[in-house]
């Protein structure tokens, strides 16, 4: 089996060395990676969102495995910030800690191991994936930057309920939340997007995991990991063992078995994902801890994700 996770693992770990190498010729400069950035948050991830969300049909779902799931992000995303309190580095943090790479690993990972019907499941966590962490992040990060304005405004601090309200707003109108809740509302109308606005959407999707893989790769150039590592590891710790030994335990508290089970534990096992380092470039926040620990996560989930699915393979 270790073999069937190195060929998904692989490709991201070459395209986070590639982006190492850019770094190091110094061919993208702080400002070139903050313009990437923005490109890559304010138009790829709503095409990719958009796009995947449209085809999603909430009747077709099996919904145990993504609501156990969605317990256990809540869970280990409502501990972050209760350790931590709301605020701006604490939102990062948690997003980093529960957001796996699903799309770039999980999904030939479980392609290659369960095939087709192991997708089916698949695409029924990530949607409820995106869309519960992208928004609580975003809602969660906006509030913070939001509360940090009005600390310079008495009136406003002694009515938090206003500053509640308006990073609500922003939440909603931003480039994350509007194009999942578009693409949900579109999927049930039972529309198709025409083939000539699809493919291109398909292209710009594809273009988004590349592109910020190499970002955090040009990023760690500049960062050392070392200096960054116990923070790293913290996240590691949390996103690498407990998110899926929670997944596991309460999968089982919930009844389920077989390939739901399975498929759910890897999802939950997988690295952290590149969208917690657009968050923390997009907010200005903890940039080296996040980007260092995408690179220490996704290496050891050569192990953590090889002995999940040598366990559950079968």
């Amino acid at each position: 089996m270790n073999h069937v996770v190195l060929s998904a693992l692989l490709p991201v770990m070459a395209l986070i060395l590639l982006g190492l190498g850019i770094g190091r010729a110094r061919w993208l400069g702080p400002d070139m990676v903050r313009r990437l950035s923005t490109l890559a948050f304010m138009v790829l991830t709503p095409i990719l969102l958009f796009r995947s969300m449209s085809r999603v049909h909430v009747e077709q779902l099996d919904l145990l495995p993504a609501l156990v799931y969605a317990l256990v992000l809540a869970l280990v995303f409502g501990g972050v910030l209760y350790v931590q309190g709301v605020n701006r580095r604490a939102g990062v943090v948690a997003m980093a800690a529960t957001y796996g790479n699903s799309v770039l690993i999980g999904i030939p990972l479980i392609d290659l191991v369960w095939g087709s019907t192991g997708l089916v499941t698949l695409f029924t966590l990530i949607p409820l994936h995106s869309l519960l962490l992208l928004t609580t992040a975003t809602v969660v990060l906006e509030f913070a930057v939001a509360r940090d304005h009005a600390a310079a405004r008495p009136e406003l601090v002694a009515r938090l309920w206003v500053v509640a309200l308006r990073s609500l707003r922003k939440a909603l109108i931003h480039p994350v939340p509007l194009p999942i809740i578009a693409g949900l509302l579109f999927a049930q109308t039972g529309l198709v997007l025409p083939a000539w606005i699809d493919t291109p959407m398909f292209w710009l999707g594809k273009a988004f995991g590349p592109l910020a893989l190499i970002l955090v790769g040009v990023s760690l150039a500049s960062s050392y990991v070392g200096r960054h590592l116990r923070g790293a590891l913290a996240i590691c710790l949390l996103k690498n063992l407990l998110v899926p030994v929670l997944a596991c335990v309460l999968g089982w508290g919930f009844g389920m078995s077989g390939q739901p089970l399975a498929v759910m534990i890897v999802m939950a096992a997988l690295p952290v994902g590149a969208n917690a380092f657009l968050f923390s470039q997009r907010y200005g926040v903890a940039q080296e801890t996040i980007t260092a620990s995408i690179a220490v996560s996704t290496a050891l989930s050569a192990f953590t994700v090889s002995l999940a699915v040598l366990l559950l393979g079968g």
